[in-house]
C-alpha cells in the first residue's frame, strides 16, 4: 500500500494526566507509530515522568493552551502522517494502521476515529458518556483521535486564542478551503473522562459555549446559527430520555443547557 504506521507521529497534548496518559501511550507504541510526542501543558503531576517512562518525547507548551500544543506537536514531527490523540483515548491494537488506510484508501485530507465514550460510576460522568453516545456531534469531525497529513496541518493551523471550540473553528476553515474531513464508520477508540463529578461536567459545558461563542464572533452572521446548538441538543437529548424511559438524564440536559449559554455569552464577549 506504501504506507505503514511507521510513517506516523503520534501527538499527545496533556496536562495532569497521570491516569488516563499510561494506556493511551501504551497503545500507541503497540501501534507501530515512528514516535510519540508528549506536548506538557505545565503539569503539576507525574504526566512528564509517565511520558518519558513510556518512550516519548516531551516538549512544554509553556502554558500556551491546547491550539498551540497541538500546533508545537505537529511541528515537532517529522512524518508524512500526524496522529492527533488525546490523552483520555485508547486506540485498539489495528487501530492507527486501519485508520490511515481508510484514510489513503477513501481520500480523506484528515479523518477521526469514531468514539466508544465510557464513564466512570458518577451521574455526571454517565450522562456525558450517554450524550456523546447518543448525540448527533458523535459523527462531528474534531481533534481527538485525529490522522491527518503532516503539510497540510502546517499550512491550515489552529487559531490560537481559541482555547475550546477549536475544532469546529477548523472544521469550517478546512471545509472552505476544499478539504475533505470526516469521522471514520470502520475504526472506534475508547474515549474516556477524566472524572465524573459535576464539577467536571461544568467545566466541559462552559468551555463547549465558550467556543461557541468565539465562533459567532468570529464569522459573525455565518455563525450565527450555532447559537441554536445547545437549544437543539437539549431539546433532542431530552425528548430521546423520555421516548426510552430514562428521565434520570432531563437534569444533565437542562444543566447542558443552561451552561452553555453562560459560556456563549462570555465568549461572544471576549
Amino acid at each position: 500500500m506504501g504506507h505503514s504506521t511507521a510513517d506516523v507521529t503520534a501527538v499527545v497534548p496533556a496536562r495532569n494526566a497521570e491516569h488516563l496518559l499510561p494506556r493511551c501511550l501504551e497503545a500507541l507504541r503497540q501501534s507501530g507509530v515512528a514516535e510519540i510526542i508528549v506536548v506538557d501543558g505545565l503539569s503539576t503531576d507525574r504526566t512528564v515522568e509517565i511520558a518519558r517512562a513510556a518512550g516519548a518525547r516531551v516538549v512544554s507548551d509553556e502554558g500556551r493552551g491546547l491550539p498551540w500544543a497541538r500546533t508545537l506537536g505537529v511541528r515537532s514531527s517529522n512524518t508524512p502522517w500526524v496522529l492527533l490523540v488525546d490523552a483520555d483515548v485508547v486506540f485498539g491494537p489495528e487501530g492507527v494502521a486501519d485508520l490511515l488506510d481508510e484514510l489513503v484508501e477513501d481520500g480523506y485530507d484528515a479523518l477521526q476515529a469514531g468514539l466508544e465514550s465510557v464513564a466512570g460510576p458518577g451521574y455526571w460522568g454517565q450522562a456525558l458518556a450517554h450524550h456523546h453516545r447518543t448525540g448527533r456531534s458523535r459523527n462531528w469531525f474534531g481533534l481527538v483521535a485525529t490522522i491527518v497529513d503532516r503539510e497540510l496541518m502546517m499550512g491550515v493551523g489552529f487559531d490560537d486564542s481559541f482555547k475550546s471550540g477549536e475544532d469546529i473553528e477548523l472544521r469550517w476553515r478546512m471545509r472552505q478551503s476544499g478539504l475533505r474531513t470526516g469521522v471514520s464508520r470502520k475504526v472506534f477508540v475508547e474515549h474516556r473522562f477524566a472524572a465524573d463529578d459535576f464539577d467536571f461536567a461544568l467545566d466541559q459545558f462552559l468551555m463547549d459555549g465558550t467556543g461557541l461563542g468565539k465562533m459567532i464572533r468570529k464569522h459573525g452572521w455565518r455563525g450565527a446559527r450555532l447559537a441554536l446548538l445547545p437549544a437543539a441538543a437539549a431539546v433532542r437529548g431530552s425528548a430521546l430520555s423520555l421516548a426510552s424511559g430514562q428521565p434520570r438524564w432531563l437534569r444533565y440536559y437542562a444543566a447542558f443547557c443552561w451552561y452553555n449559554y453562560a459560556g456563549l455569552v462570555k465568549g461572544f464577549a471576549s
